[in-house]
C-alpha cells in the first residue's frame, strides 16, 4: 500500500514536473514566436529600406553619371582647347625660332662685315699714318740738311765735315733737332751727305 502510494506520488509529481516543463516550453515557444514575428518585421522593414535604398542609389547613380558625363564633356572641351592654343604656341614658337636663328644669322654676317669694314678702315689708317710719318720724317731730314749747309756757309766747314746735333741745335726752335715720328734714328752725316734715318723707307732723296 506504501509502494502504491509512493510510486503514485512520484508519478504526480513527475506529471507536475512535466506540467510545469511543458507550461515553461509554451512560454519559450510564444516568447521565440514573438521574437520571430519581430524579426520577420524588422527584416520586412530592412527588405523596404533596401529597396527604398536601392531605388535611391540608382536615383544617385543616374545623377552622378550624368554630372560625371558633363565634367568629363566640359574637361575635354578645355582639354581641347588647351590643346589648340598649345598648338598655336607652338607654332608661334617655331616661327620665333626661325626668326631668332634668321636675325643670328644677319647678326654674324653683319658683325664679319663689320669686322672686315674695320679691318679695311684700320689699314687705310695705317696706310695713311705710314705715308704722313714717312713724309714727316723726310721733311724733318730736309730740315736737318738744311741746318747742316748753314752751319757748314757760317763755320767755313769743309763738305767732309760731320755736324753733332749740339752744333746744329742753333738753327731749330728751342734748340731742339726733330725727331723721326715713328721713332727712327738720325745719323746727320757729312756736309756732302744728306741725313738719314735708321727706318729704310725714311729717305731724302739725294
Amino acid at each position: 500500500m506504501n509502494l502504491k502510494r509512493w510510486f503514485a506520488w512520484c508519478c504526480l509529481a513527475l506529471v507536475v514536473v512535466a506540467e510545469v516543463a511543458l507550461f515553461r516550453a509554451y512560454r519559450e515557444n510564444d516568447a521565440l514566436s514573438a521574437e520571430l514575428r519581430n524579426t520577420q518585421g524588422e527584416l520586412r522593414q530592412a527588405s523596404t529600406e533596401l529597396a527604398d535604398l536601392k531605388n535611391s542609389t540608382a536615383g544617385l547613380q543616374v545623377a552622378d553619371i550624368s554630372r560625371l558625363r558633363r565634367q568629363n564633356q566640359t574637361l575635354a572641351n578645355q582639354l581641347n582647347e588647351w590643346r589648340t592654343v598649345a598648338a598655336e604656341y607652338d607654332a608661334e614658337s617655331r616661327s620665333n625660332a626661325e626668326h631668332l636663328a634668321t636675325a643670328r644669322l644677319a647678326l654674324q654676317l653683319q658683325g664679319a662685315h663689320l669686322d672686315q669694314v674695320q679691318a679695311e678702315n684700320q689699314q687705310i689708317v695705317d696706310v695713311s699714318t705710314t705715308v704722313i710719318s714717312r713724309k714727316t720724317c723726310i721733311n724733318n731730314l730736309r730740315l736737318i740738311d738744311d741746318a747742316k749747309q748753314q752751319w757748314a756757309a757760317d763755320f767755313n766747314e769743309p763738305n767732309d765735315a760731320t755736324p753733332t746735333e749740339k752744333d746744329l741745335a742753333p738753327y731749330f726752335k728751342d734748340g731742339v733737332l726733330p725727331q723721326c715720328p715713328e721713332g727712327g734714328i738720325y745719323l746727320l752725316n757729312r756736309v756732302d751727305q744728306v741725313p738719314t734715318c735708321s727706318i729704310a723707307s725714311h729717305v731724302l732723296p739725294q
